[in-house]
């Protein structure tokens, strides 16, 4: 795997880190900045929609670029913001620096997935984006925790400066790693770049179907995670003291996921996205139901992290499959379906706690999310069957 691959996913650790750690800072920013906590959190969703938004109109923008010019844009632009972001008083100027990053953090990412993958070889595209992807789950593990910690210690804002200061070995990476412009076999036959053409190519039933398994799963997977403290706690009884513990072994349950998803997408991805998507709804299931046995609770921690994160990896590797023609417009696609799902997530599960359904409610909901997942690709597959026979 090139060494750029591996710089590219340093810069979506750091981007990782930037989307999540704000669950651990919104108390200062609150104080600091003389908001309520309530209103701090909009920095959350504004950052949400901007990625949702931003990955698409992003990706369209740099398509006729060169991808190292593109991908030097958008990380310059996400560190600028950060250090505007550490150092304002204002907090409507911090909002709309976490719209700014969230606009370069999807372009990035989209652009990333195209590179990544372009410097590989074709069968190995899934291992590629597994190395990227690799990036969330660290900021999971070390990355969010270590943003709570440097909050604690100094201030909010030394995380804004952590994020920024992460980004600089890869600007310097990407301007000696990462060719200057695609290479001429990645385009249509031998054509420039166009977003017609990649439009086009993302009307095909196979990647929609890919792009709505993969927002529903990782919808699941957020709506249990965003929940998660609330479950150990109340349901299972643990101290506030494990809670980091506990979202660090879904981390690493989840770094675990997209290292096996990177071995299997490319040659074997049924063998791991049926079997997987049952376990997943199993699991959830499973978790609710003993939440409240701290044996049950943390072993089921790890392995819904590792299911999840195998489950929704494959499912992004095989959209990028299903439109080879559209690389740059389908990481976008790609990365739009994962905050889409992301944003979902924590909605449904918040409406099932605020109906009074209790803290093991957003792990039924997550079952449903994924269930409702395996029952959309069997009617998908059951249809791409017919349409065959009938021919």
């Amino acid at each position: 795997m090139p060494l750029a691959v591996y710089m590219l996913g340093l810069a979506v650790f750091a981007q990782g880190t930037s989307e999540f750690m704000l669950s651990g800072l919104l108390p200062g920013i609150a104080r600091d900045l003389q908001v309520s906590i309530p209103a701090a959190g909009a920095l959350t969703s504004a950052f949400a929609v901007g990625m949702i938004v931003g990955a698409p109109l992003m990706a369209a923008l740099s398509l006729r670029r060169p991808r190292r010019r593109a991908l030097l844009v958008f990380l310059v632009a996400f560190m600028a913001v950060h250090v505007v972001g550490a150092v304002t008083t204002s907090f409507t100027v911090l909002l709309v620096s976490r719209v700014v990053g969230a606009l370069a953090n999807a372009g990035f990412l989209a652009v990333g997935m195209a590179t990544a993958t372009s410097m590989v070889r074709p069968d190995a595209k899934g291992r590629a984006i597994s190395v990227l992807l690799s990036g969330v789950t660290l900021a999971c593990v070390a990355g969010v925790p270590g943003g709570a910690v440097l909050g604690q210690m100094w201030s909010w804002r030394s995380a804004f400066w952590a994020v920024a200061l992460i980004c600089v070995p890869v600007v310097f990476a990407v301007m000696r790693s990462v060719p200057g412009r695609a290479p001429v076999e990645e385009e249509t036959a031998g054509e420039a770049p166009s977003a017609g053409r990649e439009l086009r190519a993302l009307r095909r039933t196979r990647l929609q179907v890919f792009l709505l398994l993969a927002a529903l799963v990782n919808a699941a997977t957020f709506c249990t995670f965003t929940y998660l403290a609330p479950v150990v706690t109340q349901v299972g009884g643990f101290a506030a003291g494990w809670v980091p513990v506990v979202l660090a072994l879904f981390g690493l349950g989840a770094f675990a996921g997209v290292s096996l998803g990177g071995r299997m997408s490319d040659d074997r991805p049924m063998r791991l996205l049926l079997p997987g998507g049952v376990a997943l709804v199993v699991g959830w299931a499973l978790f609710a139901v003993t939440a409240g046995n701290a044996v049950a609770a943390l072993t089921l921690v790890v392995v819904q992290g590792a299911l999840s994160f195998a489950v929704g990896s494959t499912l992004i590797t095989q959209s990028v499959y299903a439109a080879p023609e559209a690389p740059t417009l389908g990481g976008s696609f790609a990365t739009a379906a994962l905050n889409a799902g992301a944003a979902l997530g924590p909605v449904v599960g918040g409406a099932a706690i605020e109906a009074g359904l209790g803290y093991r409610s957003p792990l039924w909901v997550s079952a449903g999310l994924v269930g409702g997942a395996l029952v959309a690709g069997g009617i998908a597959r059951v249809t791409d069957l017919t349409r065959h026979t009938n021919r």
